[in-house]
């Protein structure tokens, strides 16, 4: 059931992520997959950095802080091929 949640929490993560971060924002299915994948990268980060995190709003603030961490990355790629075509 946990898993289920993470799918959840890394959507919803996504979806703010793309509100916060306008310019970054590629569609509304890359920034739900790059939630969910943010939200592992936000974990990480996060584990990196000795910071834990607790209940739904802790998870839920993890992801999205992943999320928008992904999305820039995402969008210095993208800016650098646009450059380069």
């Amino acid at each position: 059931m946990s898993f289920i949640w993470y799918i959840i929490i890394g959507i919803v993560a996504g979806l703010i992520a793309g509100k916060i971060m306008r310019g970054g924002s590629f569609g509304l299915l890359v920034n739900l997959l790059v939630g969910i994948a943010g939200s592992v990268l936000g974990g990480w980060v996060f584990g990196l950095l000795g910071i834990a995190t607790t209940g739904l709003l802790g998870s839920l603030f993890t992801a999205v802080i992943g999320a928008i961490l992904l999305l820039w990355i995402i969008s210095l790629f993208n800016r650098s091929r646009k450059t380069n075509l």
